[in-house]
């Protein structure tokens, strides 16, 4: 069977970058910033609710993004976590309406990854130069963040094991997506944190002595995980470099909006 595949595609005037064949059921994509509502440092396509935009533009442009992937009526049902540099994973498993608030209550908490495995939920993480994964297995998926901190924490692994454990697939059968994120030559850290990613994956994660390879160690924890690299699919570039097609919070001084990671499985609009 082939690997998995993210293709660059457009829909509805929005740019988007996904797996079109609806791996296990699943439709999901990383956006790019054109195609929104929002203007000034937000142009055009910022889905994050906590960085100065305004909140009604924000809405208008998860509405966007999910007509562009044909789940218009879902928008109610979304999904949406305070992220806080964690590896704190919380689980979608009830799209009832009292489950799904208990849920929003949970992720307001703060969460870095969302497991779910019922139909008709979509969830989002937003980001501008952390690293989105999607993974999809069987009966769900998870959307994760992983920042220096989720990474270092092996987010993408536990969110993978909890998938399994809440869906009874085998990590095996997982699909792991890995979407734009700052590129090691943008990344230059401290060396006091290259050390603490060397002890922790090894040297393949440090091509320099100041620069974090931040997809090498994802790559890592997912291949610990038992994830096969033949199942895992990258999207290249650097977001710190593209800035015309993604936010990048190192580039821009702290001050932009927020692309995303969205998936949910299809069911009754």
């Amino acid at each position: 069977m082939p690997g998995p595949l993210i293709e660059r595609f457009g829909s509805r005037g929005v740019t988007l970058l996904g797996d079109r064949s609806r791996p296990c059921g699943v439709t999901f994509a990383f956006t790019e910033r054109t195609g929104g509502a929002s203007g000034g440092d937000f142009a055009s396509l910022n889905l994050g609710d906590a960085c100065g935009d305004d909140p009604a533009l924000v809405a208008e442009n998860r509405r966007r993004v999910l007509a562009a992937l044909g789940a218009e009526g879902c928008l109610g049902r979304l999904v949406c976590p305070r992220q806080v540099h964690g590896d704190r994973v919380v689980v979608v498993d009830d799209a009832g309406e009292a489950a799904l608030g208990r849920v929003r209550a949970e992720a307001a908490e703060g969460a870095d990854a969302v497991v779910c495995t019922v139909p008709g939920v979509p969830v989002l993480l937003c980001f501008a130069d952390c690293a989105p994964v999607v993974l999809v297995a069987p009966g769900g998926f998870a959307v994760v963040h992983s920042g220096w901190r989720g990474t270092l924490a092996r987010i993408s692994a536990k969110a993978a094991r909890v998938l399994c454990e809440r869906t009874g697939a085998d990590v095996a059968d997982v699909w792991a997506y890995v979407g734009p994120h700052v590129g090691a030559g943008d990344y230059e850290v401290s060396e006091e944190l290259i050390g603490r990613f060397r002890d922790e994956f090894g040297a393949r994660i440090e091509p320099s002595s100041r620069h974090l390879d931040l997809a090498s160690a994802i790559g890592c924890a997912l291949d610990e995980a038992g994830v096969a690299p033949g199942r895992v699919a990258w999207v290249g570039g650097s977001t710190a470099s593209e800035t015309d097609r993604f936010f990048s919070y190192r580039a821009s001084g702290g001050h932009c909006g927020r692309h995303g990671a969205i998936a949910l499985m299809r069911g009754t609009d």
